[in-house]
């Protein structure tokens, strides 16, 4: 099933959502279509024209945002004055009800990829009312086992990054959360401190998460760089602001929540996140749901067979 033809949004604007800050949205395809809500990755990463393809525009009223910090909305994580304490996942879900009210939608689809899928799956656990299906992708829950996994748990299968990844932290800060640890130095009121560590984490995602030539070329841009870093590891180093019981996931602890919400997730079978089994516990726990494994692809939407389910999954939802 092939993507849809590239499309432009018909509207776009900046909504005030407080503590200084002004999310970028837009939308595309119809605007008396199903209204559908697409949720970026990162944390940070910013919206991407790429998604707008996964939607058929003459049945959905598409809607993208970038989350609080990311692309344009302002003011951006890579600035060293940006307070990153009005930045958790409660603020990022009160930001979508602002938008959702915002655009006079009663309900939608909520699509979601890697970080996405986090606070998707939150969003719907605490906002049932408010959506009508998930799609989701590189499907993850936001848990410290999954923190843990995707820093020192991935450093046996790249060693020679990971020894890298390492020498880039003081001796002293190379036990324990090591996303905790690299934040710290994105704090630093040190400039050159600030770089080099953003640039010593963004070098250990693109050794351990492989991405599209035009994904990893980004990291070249110092700003998206920085904010992508300080960001990722703000969320990470702080149990995604889901709570101190963390560990083996709220969001799956909660997924009996989701009774109730039709759901599909879409799951590469060489995405590292399946190593903790996360994606099958969830599809045992969440009534409703299904769960599409694409074989020989990994933690991305362009991989083949991945954007062909996902688009099979919005077709069956758009009526």
């Amino acid at each position: 099933m092939p993507l849809y033809p590239e499309i432009e949004p018909y509207a776009h604007g900046m909504l005030d959502v407080g503590d200084h800050n002004r999310l970028y949205w837009e939308t595309c395809g119809n605007p008396e279509g199903k209204p559908a809500v697409v949720l970026h990755g990162g944390p940070g990463s910013g919206c991407s024209p790429y998604f707008r393809r996964l939607f058929d525009p003459a049945a959905y009223r598409i809607v993208q945002l970038d989350q609080r910090g990311s692309g344009r909305s302002t003011p951006h994580a890579s600035g060293y004055d940006t307070d990153m304490g009005v930045n958790t996942t409660a603020h990022v879900m009160a930001d979508l009800e602002l938008l959702r009210q915002h655009l006079g939608i009663e309900r939608w689809l909520v699509w979601g990829v890697s970080w996405g899928s986090v606070l998707a799956l939150r969003y719907a656990q605490t906002h049932p009312g408010s959506v009508s299906e998930l799609v989701l992708t590189g499907v993850a829950t936001g848990s410290n086992a999954e923190v843990e996994l995707l820093t020192r748990g991935l450093g046996r299968i790249f060693p020679e990054a990971f020894e890298r990844f390492l020498a880039g932290l003081p001796p002293a800060e190379r036990d324990g959360n090591l996303a905790a640890a690299y934040n710290r130095l994105l704090e630093s009121p040190d400039p050159a401190v600030r770089e080099r560590a953003a640039r010593a984490w963004t070098d250990w995602e693109t050794a351990t998460i492989p991405a599209p030539p035009r994904s990893v070329a980004r990291f070249e841009d110092p700003e998206y760089r920085m904010g992508f870093a300080r960001t990722v590891t703000h969320y990470w180093g702080n149990d995604h602001f889901l709570g101190e019981d963390n560990d083996e996931g709220v969001v799956l602890r909660d997924a009996h929540l989701l009774a109730g919400i039709p759901g599909t997730l879409v799951q590469g079978s060489l995405d590292f996140g399946n190593l903790l089994g996360i994606v099958w516990r969830l599809r045992q726990a969440w009534p409703g749901s299904e769960l599409v494994t694409v074989h020989e692809a990994g933690h991305t939407t362009g991989a083949p067979g991945v954007a062909q389910a996902l688009v099979a999954a919005t077709d069956k939802y758009r009526k």
